[in-house]
């Protein structure tokens, strides 16, 4: 059974960065489309703000460069880079993998198809 980790999270001011880590148990994520989303404290919705799979990389437009999704040197880890962080980009971050996406998937940023979840790293942005 897949079981994805979350670390990377913390309190930084506003203008810093945060690499956050999404660790597989299995040794590769190749054969998955991972995303990350994100819970913001006063909110229940989950907001998808990237995905990767073998089409390439999507962002939401609220996010769309100062974040970077990549798969790590080894492919059981998936990175999401942020820069420039502003105080709305405070909540949990939470990665989720798809088995197998079909080829050419290009992945949704909703919650609905992912099959597997990590418990999330809290991310706190201060002015």
């Amino acid at each position: 059974q897949l079981q994805l980790v979350e670390s990377g999270g913390g309190l930084v001011q506003a203008g810093g960065s945060l690499r956050l880590s999404c660790v597989a148990s299995e040794f590769t994520l190749d054969n998955y489309a991972v995303g990350w989303f994100r819970q913001a404290p006063a909110e229940k919705a989950y907001e998808g703000v990237s995905c990767i799979s073998d089409s390439g990389e999507y962002y939401a437009d609220s996010v769309e460069g100062r974040f970077t999704i990549s798969r790590g040197n080894t492919k059981n880890t998936v990175y999401l880079d942020i820069s420039d962080l502003r105080p709305e980009d405070s909540a949990k971050y939470y990665c989720a993998a798809l088995i197998r996406p079909r080829v050419g998937y290009v992945c949704y940023l909703g919650v609905a198809p992912y099959d597997y979840w990590g418990r999330g790293t809290e991310v706190t942005v201060s002015s």
